[in-house]
């Protein structure tokens, strides 16, 4: 299709011509005000003076003769001589559905598109947000491109916090309504957990308890999951974003992959011990003093990190998944986690000229 403004010079020209016998530049130009229109043939002036005539008269001449069917509405001339064009919206369509055309990819990737990520028991916040809408307009774009697109939601569902939040909520009793109710138990139970010895002893129990797959503890569990995910369904339907349960890989997915995802790590020799950690020291990363940056895959108790979580899920998206492009959509600040992460992934073979990973960085 036609530019706008080159399309409604042309035409413009040609009703000049028509008018008068003139060849003339018809100065089409873009309007500075959109109640005036699109766009403005501002030529009657500069005519009126050669021709001897009123500019509205010019005008009128030249909407005579001025042939715009179905590109713009009748038009209107305005002031002393202009004259108002405004485009139809068929023809707006047309343009939009032309530039939509593409070019699908020569060889489609298997891409896997991580984003939004919020965690259980909270509300979405600003970040959630913007990762989520980011992301899902990655997913359209590559889809239309013809790639394999797997949307993962990386949800925050495990982890110490959920004991802290389970044994309160065992001791007080539930009877919210929704996920803001679960927010004020959240800061009711990290309030507890800092200021009594005793409650935050039996929420390091409950964790033991959730590993072990307690049943109560499990259900009570699977209960929080369950009412933040209808949460966040809820504002993935107001923001058209196409996330659904099915695209769901929370932390909790991993639990069970983690220990073969360490133990693989020490068998290539990527891990040694540091202080009581188990810790991966990918080269080209030194602190402050220039000593080798760790990062802790197991820590000194035993437990697994986010750091052993995200390992575990970049190797079970390569391997299991069939990834051959992983984009993470997650805020600028965690920036040095995500190269120190793919760092250890091709050190460990993961990635590398078949797979490769990025962080879709975005600002705060």
């Amino acid at each position: 299709m036609a530019d706008p403004l080159l399309l409604l010079t042309e035409r413009a020209s040609a009703a000049i011509s028509a008018a008068f016998g003139l060849d003339a530049d018809p100065v089409v130009r873009r309007s500075q005000n959109e109640q005036f229109g699109d766009y403005q043939v501002n030529a009657a002036m500069a005519l009126a003076k050669e021709l001897g005539r009123a500019p509205r008269e010019v005008a009128a001449a030249i909407v005579e003769h001025l042939d715009v069917e179905g590109v713009c509405q009748p038009p209107e001339i305005a002031g002393p001589g202009f004259v108002n064009l405004r485009l139809l919206p068929s023809f707006l369509a047309d343009a939009v559905v032309d530039a939509a055309v593409v070019t699908p990819a020569a060889a489609p990737l298997t891409v896997v598109v991580d984003y939004s990520s919020p965690n259980v028991a909270k509300e979405m916040h600003i970040g959630h947000l913007r990762s989520s809408v980011i992301g899902d307009a990655l997913v359209r774009v590559l889809s239309c491109l013809g790639h394999r697109v797997v949307r993962q939601n990386h949800l925050g569902d495990w982890g110490t916090q959920f004991g802290m939040l389970i044994e309160h909520l065992s001791e007080v009793g539930f009877d919210g309504e929704g996920i803001g109710d679960l927010n004020v138990l959240y800061r009711e139970a990290q309030a507890r957990f800092e200021s009594d010895a005793g409650f935050a002893e039996r929420a390091r129990q409950r964790v033991v308890a959730l590993q072990a797959g307690d049943a109560a503890t499990l259900s009570a569990w699977e209960d929080l999951v369950a009412e933040s995910e209808r949460h966040f369904e809820a504002v993935y339907s107001r923001l058209g974003v196409l996330l659904t349960h099915d695209d769901v890989r929370g932390e909790s997915f991993y639990n069970s992959l983690l220990d073969d995802t360490v133990a693989e790590l020490e068998s290539k020799g990527l891990l040694r011990e540091d202080q009581g950690a188990l810790c991966a020291f990918p080269a080209g990363f030194a602190g402050r003093e220039g000593e080798p940056m760790p990062m802790i895959v197991r820590k000194s108790d035993g437990g697994y990190g986010y750091a052993a979580t995200d390992l575990a899920a970049l190797r079970y998206r390569a391997r299991e998944l069939g990834a051959q492009r992983i984009a993470y959509v997650v805020d600028a600040r965690q920036s040095a986690h995500f190269a120190m992460l793919f760092a250890v992934a091709r050190e460990a073979g993961w990635l590398g000229d078949d797979v490769v990973a990025e962080h879709v960085a975005f600002g705060t």
